[in-house]
């Protein structure tokens, strides 16, 4: 092969565990790898990205990638790192969850190629749901020990835990279902090659087992560490929850600042991972941001790079003219483009206050937006004051106090944003 995907994982620290002889294996000739994807969303979120970007470096480095939903697994949940047991999913659900997964890795995996490696989806359930449970134990079942499945980590953390409804039989046998995972692919497209989050080492490694016991041949197994934060706190989410793919659950400009938001030590860290650029592109990166911190030109890149790769340079675009209507010089304009998720996620937590239509109908003067019908200003003096000394906006234009604010200053039919010198925004929602 020209690459070398298990270099190419080392030095951008995407490496924590491989099984000896992997690198070897795959220096011979094209091979498949699979990672599992859990469809428990319509939308995979960041905490997925490391192990689609394993795959996608797989797929460069000229292998054949699968991404496995696990439609089936889903069913059941894995107990890795997971203090209780989670909700089951339908059928209807899973199948619809799928389809929208697909479209996503398509952003990442080449789905459509005539080469040899192009990127396959599959769904453990198309071969799990006709398996009944007594075959399934005596086919598979009798080959591993619960002893050997008592052992792995993932078991032993739950049985030790202070949860009192300790580990069904249900998510015992997870790490089965998921080990004959690997030996169906194995059997029936080659696959030679299970990769996951280091928490998946002993269910990959159980995949391993039954190759050899009932294959007949060789697995391998590779992990990659789980992602963390230099301040401990948990990557990937925030105060809003998961930090999505979808920008219908995050809009690209929220997504866009929590890249943009980390810390130095962090960003160092997430653009080996969650971008393509090139060893010395990075280096020389992290040498012009040791030199000049305070340019932040490592998260710039970063949030520019993986906004692009997730959604589109049109969404980074308007990220960047949303991220600009609070710290720089925007215009009325600017205001009317951001979609109403964008225009909320940019003023999050500004003071509010709701009219209704009808109050609303000829329009509100000055004096009664910014005191009598808002609060915005403690008094009427106040805001004739405010507006004499030019200190007031209506979506970012200087207003007098003849101004009148009518429909057409309405961005999204419902919002004015009332502004008092550079940092002090409100929002008036007409309802």
């Amino acid at each position: 092969m020209a690459l070398n995907f298990v270099e190419e994982l080392r030095w951008r620290g995407m490496l924590h565990d491989v099984m000896p002889g992997t690198e070897e294996h795959l220096m011979n000739e094209m091979q498949s790898a699979y990672v599992g994807i859990d469809p428990t969303a319509d939308s995979l979120h960041i905490g997925h990205l490391v192990g689609v970007m394993m795959l996608r470096h797989f797929q460069l480095a000229g292998h054949k990638p699968y991404a496995l939903v696990g439609g089936a697994t889903g069913m059941i949940g894995d107990p890795s790192g997971k203090s209780s047991e989670r909700n089951l999913l339908d059928e209807t659900t899973l199948k619809h969850n799928q389809e929208a997964l697909k479209d996503q890795l398509s952003r990442f995996l080449d789905f459509e190629s005539d080469m040899d490696n192009a990127a396959v989806l599959v769904n453990n359930y198309d071969w799990m749901k006709d398996f009944s449970f007594l075959d399934f134990i005596r086919d598979v079942g009798k080959h591993i020990t619960v002893n050997y499945m008592m052992a792995k980590d993932s078991v032993k953390k739950r049985l030790t835990s202070d949860a009192k409804e300790g580990m069904s039989f249900t998510e015992f046998t997870y790490q089965l279902v998921q080990g004959y995972d690997f030996l169906h692919l194995y059997q029936n497209y080659g696959c030679t090659l299970q990769m996951g989050g280091s928490d998946q080492w002993g269910n990959i490694t159980t995949g391993t087992e039954l190759i050899r016991r009932i294959g007949g041949g060789k697995g391998y197994a590779m992990t990659c560490p789980l992602i963390t934060k230099a301040d401990g706190t948990k990557f990937g989410k925030t105060e809003g929850g998961n930090i999505w793919l979808d920008a219908k659950r995050t809009s690209p400009y929220r997504f866009y600042q929590y890249w943009l938001n980390t810390s130095d030590e962090d960003a160092a860290k997430y653009i080996k991972i969650f971008t393509f650029l090139s060893k010395q592109e990075i280096e020389n990166l992290i040498e012009e941001h040791r030199e000049a911190p305070h340019m932040r030109a490592l998260q710039k890149r970063l949030a520019v790079e993986i906004t692009v790769m997730v959604h589109s340079q049109e969404d980074l675009d308007n990220a960047l003219m949303a991220s600009d209507i609070l710290f720089g010089k925007s215009t009325s304009n600017d205001l009317k483009k951001l979609d109403e998720k964008t225009f909320l996620d940019v003023f999050e937590g500004v003071p509010q206050a709701e009219i209704s239509k009808t109050d609303f109908q000829n329009g509100i003067d000055m004096i009664a937006a910014l005191s009598a019908k808002t609060g915005f200003l403690a008094s009427n003096g106040e805001a004739r004051r405010e507006l004499k000394q030019n200190s007031i906006s209506v979506n970012k234009e200087k207003v007098k106090e003849d101004y009148t604010i009518t429909d057409a200053d309405l961005i999204n039919d419902k919002y004015i944003l009332l502004q008092r010198g550079k940092k002090n925004y409100f929002v008036l929602l007409v309802n």
